[in-house]
């Protein structure tokens, strides 16, 4: 006889992970999905199971909005082993290269570093999970298939050392979406001429998220244990903490019930340009998250996604 099936729970905001190591992306939105009892979930950029820190996790309506998160700014504190090449550009792969070296001055250090500052070019590694056709890369690498991968320009805002140990480096990282760090410890290795992989990597940013708002998978287990769906639930964020950066604007009621049918409204004081995070008038005075909208050559705001109203 077939158990009958859990029914899952309707919630909407977004929860800071602290993802752990060893786990892939999905691995972990599974598990706090199943722990929220969660009927729709989703992660706003693959972490490798190598890596560890902040993953904004998405529920309900919030996850219209994750699209704005895999597209932010990130940052990233790694260590970078010289002298040794692998398969993987991390320590998961096989050693393929091995260069004796005793370090680096921090003068040679900065001025190899300062050719990754700004806008550079980077091949993604055949073990990215970029799909071609498809199929990640990485599924690929691991028949032994490589292919061709086009270069693309990402950008470094931020490229600091840490600590310089001799054979080990601690950068501080901080770069546009779709930086690969372990391409960038490739990269490096190879202007200074020793070879180089990440031997650890941890996110301490994703868009406006830092490190001190995430919760360990542990974390939340414990809270769930001691306090059901209540404890946990209070650590959701609104939905409108993903462009939390953006420019707002607020509506009266009248204009926020003819932006819900889909048409454009005129507001004065509006931004003249771009995407804005939209408001609302409420009942109980406090202001109503609406979804995201653009502004038309006309001026108006134009409603580009909603969350769902009762």
């Amino acid at each position: 006889m077939n158990k009958p099936a859990v029914k899952r729970r309707e919630i909407n905001g977004i929860l800071i992970l602290d993802k752990g190591i060893g786990k892939s992306s999905n691995g972990a939105l599974q598990e706090v999905k199943r722990l929220y009892n969660a009927k729709k979930a989703g992660h706003t950029g693959s972490l490798d199971p190598l890596a560890t820190g902040v993953l904004p996790l998405c529920f309900g309506e919030a996850t219209k909005f994750s699209q704005f998160l895999l597209d932010a700014n990130k940052r990233y504190v790694t260590t970078i082993k010289l002298g040794v090449v692998t398969t993987t550009g991390d320590a998961e792969g096989e050693i393929v290269e091995e260069v004796a070296t005793q370090g680096f001055s921090t003068e040679e250090l900065e001025s190899a570093l300062e050719k990754f500052r700004g806008e550079i070019e980077q091949i993604p590694s055949m073990f990215s999970a970029i799909k071609v056709n498809g199929q990640p890369l990485y599924k690929l690498a691991r028949q032994g298939i490589e292919i061709e991968r086009k270069s693309r320009v990402v950008t470094i805002f931020e490229l600091n050392l840490v600590e310089n140990n001799g054979d080990e480096l601690i950068l501080d990282v901080s770069c546009s979406k779709g930086t690969y760090i372990r391409t960038l410890a490739e990269d490096l290795g190879k202007v200074l001429g020793c070879g180089a992989h990440v031997i650890a990597l941890r996110r301490t940013q994703s868009g406006p998220f830092k490190l001190d708002e995430a919760y360990s998978l542990q974390a939340l287990e414990e809270m769930k244990a001691s306090g059901e769906f209540e404890a946990i639930d209070s650590l959701l964020l609104s939905p409108a903490a993903a462009v939390v950066d953006w420019p707002s604007v607020e509506l009266t009621a009248l204009s926020a019930s003819y932006l819900k049918q889909g048409q454009a409204v005129q507001i004065a004081k509006a931004p003249t340009t771009g995407w804005v995070s939209i408001f609302s008038e409420s009942e109980d005075t406090l202001v109503e998250f609406l979804g995201v909208g653009e502004i038309t050559e006309d001026g108006r705001v134009a409603p580009r996604r909603l969350v769902a109203t009762q």
